[in-house]
């Protein structure tokens, strides 16, 4: 007999806690802190070749080079430099259970809100042709739906294997 379905309530417990909000084309999304390492300002970023669109190419870090993501482009967003636009350094778990840190582009960052389980749902069926493996779930907070996101499944597989077939 299979096992039963996760209810709702165990599922969104475990998505309880704090989110950094951040602004992608005037929507928020969420990315829980324990993933941010820091937020740096909008650098010179060195271009890659033969890498996705939405890898802008690499940082120096204080020594380390990290990949830069562009969430904008990622998602099919209008991506527009602005005074606020930023770079969210996160750590990123790969498939290999090995750690990487990447740099996120996003429009600007809001607030770090703490969430309960009880404003958080899980993500909508939005048909078979979405994907929404990347997507933790979606958060009410002060009135506003904002989303959360995966960031290991957003920008882990396939910019790792691209920077790494660079490398």
């Amino acid at each position: 007999m299979p096992a039963p379905a996760p209810t709702t309530t165990s599922a969104t417990t475990s998505l309880a806690g704090k989110y950094l909000t951040v602004v992608l084309d005037n929507e928020a999304y969420g990315i829980a802190v324990l993933k941010v390492r820091e937020i740096i300002r909008m650098q010179k970023i060195t271009p890659v070749p033969q890498m996705p669109e939405f890898v802008k190419g690499v940082i120096n870090l204080r020594g380390r080079v990290i990949p830069i993501v562009d969430l904008r482009s990622k998602f099919g967003l209008k991506a527009e430099f602005a005074e606020r636009t930023c770079i969210v350094v996160v750590q990123v778990k790969l498939p290999n259970e090995q750690n990487v840190q990447m740099g996120l582009i996003v429009d600007s960052v809001e607030e770090v809100v703490t969430l309960n389980a009880n404003e958080i749902e899980p993500t909508p069926d939005f048909g078979t042709r979405v994907d929404t493996t990347y997507l933790l779930g979606m958060a009410k907070v002060k009135g506003q739906v904002k989303t959360l996101l995966d960031i290991d499944r957003v920008v882990a597989p396939e910019t790792v294997q691209a920077m790494h077939a660079v490398a």
